[in-house]
């Protein structure tokens, strides 16, 4: 099978989210399971260009009442040899802002239509004609619109599209004029189209649009179907729901993997965790905490906001600081809840850092060195952190909410099974009672907690069981579109 993803993001070229590190990991697994797996994504100013192959060939991509000349770069997946081909248009895409004008602008349209166009036009300069275009949140839906208006013919009357819902809440509108911008015509400014009170709305019509749509865990697939998770759409989900499939997110297990993790001091398994003892004490000594090796560390690493909960904890952070634990914030977000955090990082007295930015290496050594992981977030479609955690041992304390509910097992203490700790009611006193618990376990019942541990780690989450059902997700589009 022929598939191309197109998305707004790559990583590690570029990543703001989860929605990357998909992009960056799936085509590698279904590419290890035969299939001809292709990507096209932009080329951002961070990107060194000069690092990759180009084309001889501009490309040209019809877009507004004209047509837009683009470069085309290539390079490979690391690891492997699935192609991602990069789309270069300095007018477009030459900043370091990946979703620039995404609050409204025509601008910002145009620069993800011309995307989701370029998708067509490199086909047919590749002469590859996809049978899938895999398609991931609101920047390439227009290419959904697209196959079923202005590219409905031959060569791509027999490819279908999957479209990926990563998170229902990123839902920019934009003019009507924009429906210009896009080529799609008039006629699909309508309500079971594009329109959406009055503006465009590409979310919405790549509900429509898509032969087939996924998200990214089971318990989102129902929480989107409902007036609170489906962000004034409901009803469209609700209308497509015989063609909704949530499918868990994998992690990449050679990159996540505490015994080979090559950011690390020290590595350690399932069998020996002393090496995990030892990451400890060095992240400690990195961030200027007490060296404790008894005391909980408790790592944090998210975008600091309200989907994630970053404020409750903030509310609830001198209490917690109360149970004798260390804590550790990685992230950026809410410039209020920055400055917040800097501050109290300032006066951490070696119990409290906040880390402002992203940091990858750091990353992984704040998973591999924490005893639990901290996520309340108040919705999650998946959730990769808490996968992340599981594999090195640290226990996540979640809300039980997406795909935090589907992958982290309840701590039973009679039986000894659970991976993890999950609160019901988002909530400063909540929290904190749930963070007490888990503390508890680690201090009073350590033979729990390592058992806790142990399974969590033998847990098998990589990309090979999602490919597989992806791969059944692409047939059935293709029986949509070829019956």
């Amino acid at each position: 099978m022929r598939i191309l993803f197109v998305a707004s993001e790559c990583a590690p070229f570029s990543k703001v989210g989860g929605l990357g590190d998909v992009v960056g990991s799936l085509p590698k697994a279904l590419k290890a399971q035969g299939h001809d797996v292709r990507v096209l994504t932009p080329r951002y100013g961070f990107i060194p260009g000069h690092m990759f192959e180009l084309h001889s060939a501009p490309l040209g991509v019809p877009l507004g009442h004209g047509e837009i000349w683009c470069g085309i770069l290539e390079s490979r997946l690391p690891d492997s040899d699935v192609p991602v081909y990069f789309l270069r248009n300095d007018e477009h895409f030459g900043g370091t802002d990946v979703y620039l004008g995404w609050g409204g602008d025509l601008f910002g349209l145009a620069r993800f239509a011309l995307l989701s166009r370029a998708g067509f036009q490199l086909s047919r300069s590749l002469n590859w004609i996809p049978d899938i275009i895999h398609l991931h949140d609101w920047p390439t839906a227009p290419a959904a619109i697209m196959l079923n208006t202005v590219e409905r013919f031959a060569p791509f009357d027999r490819t279908a599209s999957v479209f990926t819902i990563h998170n229902m809440a990123h839902q920019p509108r934009f003019p009507k004029e924009g429906i210009e911008v896009m080529q799609v015509g008039w006629s699909e400014y309508k309500p079971d189209g594009l329109e959406d009170f009055g503006e465009l709305n590409p979310f919405k019509a790549g509900l429509y649009h898509a032969n087939m749509l996924t998200t990214v865990s089971p318990r989102y697939a129902w929480e989107i179907r409902t007036p609170e998770g489906g962000a004034g759409l409901s009803h469209v989900v609700e209308f497509r729901a015989a063609d909704l499939v949530g499918i868990l997110n994998g992690i990449d297990e050679d990159v996540w993997n505490p015994e080979t993790d090559r950011y690390l001091p020290a590595h350690f398994d399932a069998h020996d965790l002393s090496g995990k003892a030892r990451c400890k004490t060095a992240l400690q000594k990195e961030l200027g905490l007490q060296v404790r090796p008894s005391v909980p560390l408790i790592g944090v690493i998210s975008r600091w906001t309200a989907q994630k909960g970053t404020d409750i904890i903030a509310s609830a952070l001198d209490r917690l600081l109360e149970l004798d634990v260390q804590i550790v914030m990685l992230g950026s977000g809410d410039p209020q809840l920055e400055a917040h955090l800097r501050h109290r990082s300032r006066f951490g007295g070696g119990s409290f850092c906040a880390w402002v930015g992203y940091n990858e290496p750091l990353a992984h050594r704040v998973e591999a060195a924490s005893d639990l992981f901290l996520m309340p977030s108040r919705f999650e479609p998946c959730g990769l952190n808490q996968l992340y955690s599981q594999r090195y041992g640290t226990l996540p304390i979640v809300r039980s909410t997406g795909g935090l509910d589907d992958t982290v097992e309840q701590c039973q203490p009679l039986t000894g099974a659970g991976t993890g700790f999950k609160l019901y009611h988002l909530s400063p006193d909540s929290l904190v009672d749930t963070v007490a618990w888990a503390v508890s376990v680690y201090r009073d019942k350590p033979d729990l907690f390592r058992a806790m541990q142990v399974r969590a780690m033998k847990k098998r989450q990589g990309w090979s069981v999602a490919a597989k059902a992806y791969l059944d997700v692409y047939d059935w589009a293709l029986q949509r579109k070829r019956a």
